[in-house]
């Protein structure tokens, strides 16, 4: 695959989450949660995004919500868990990105706010219509999703390289 083919990046913040006793990393979903992850599932679905590779934190909560959301996809992609995802910076979330072998045309990383929030806006230069503007003011609730759009290699991804092209969330 050439490096200057059209690739999309799809960002999905995990669902809603139980407040509990156990530590962070360990929360499981809500009711709520396991009620809106399937409908990212369908969104993407609906509108033919099938990531080649998902990259998922290992939190419990990510965790969960890419079971439920895979479930709605024609396909199975590659999953692969990585624990740098679980509360990174946007400069990390991007090292990660960054990683992502050049034959992956889409990928989906399931993750955590404010990180997640964070590199959509970081990496959106363009945005069809108001979606910047919709998806800054919704602060990127529990189950949203953002595409973004670029041309060229994953180890090219900067801020500004992309162009947002969708955000989505269960009550937006």
């Amino acid at each position: 695959m050439s490096v200057d083919t059209p690739r999309r990046i799809v960002l999905l913040r995990h669902a809603k989450a139980e407040w509990s006793q156990d530590s962070d990393h360990e929360r499981p979903l809500a009711d709520r949660g396991r009620q809106e992850a399937p409908l990212a599932g369908r969104r993407l679905a609906g509108v033919g995004i099938t990531p080649d590779l998902t990259l998922c934190s290992t939190a419990v909560r990510t965790r969960e919500t890419w079971k439920l959301v895979v479930s709605e996809l024609p396909q199975r992609p590659r999953t692969l868990y990585d624990e740098r995802i679980y509360e990174a910076s946007l400069g990390e979330l991007i090292a990660v990105l960054n990683e992502t072998p050049e034959e992956v045309r889409d990928l989906l990383l399931v993750g955590h706010n404010p990180g997640v929030h964070a590199l959509a806006d970081a990496l959106a230069g363009e945005a069809d219509g108001d979606i910047l503007t919709r998806m800054n003011r919704s602060g990127f609730p529990t189950s949203a999703l953002a595409v973004l759009t670029f041309d060229g290699a994953w180890k090219s991804v900067e801020h500004g390289v992309g162009r947002l092209v969708d955000f989505w969330a269960p009550h937006a």
